[in-house]
């Protein structure tokens, strides 16, 4: 999250498009496996997207705060 709000990677899509609000997140112990969920999160269309982030966070509140 530090990362994504000073900016640190101007190609980013957080970077790019300054998003700077948590909606979801995941906790993994695993390198591989965070880019590997990341990459499947990111094949999912957006319906399946909203489905998911509703699923932990139905009010879709701001989790910066949680991190």
């Amino acid at each position: 999250m530090i990362q994504h709000k000073n900016g640190n990677s101007k190609t980013s899509f957080a970077s790019k498009y300054r998003c700077h609000f948590l909606i979801y997140w995941e906790r993994h112990t695993n390198i591989n496996h965070a880019i590997e969920r990341e990459k499947l999160i990111k094949q999912m269309n957006r319906k399946r997207k909203e489905r998911l982030i509703a699923s932990v966070n139905p009010e879709w509140d701001w989790l910066n705060k949680d991190l």
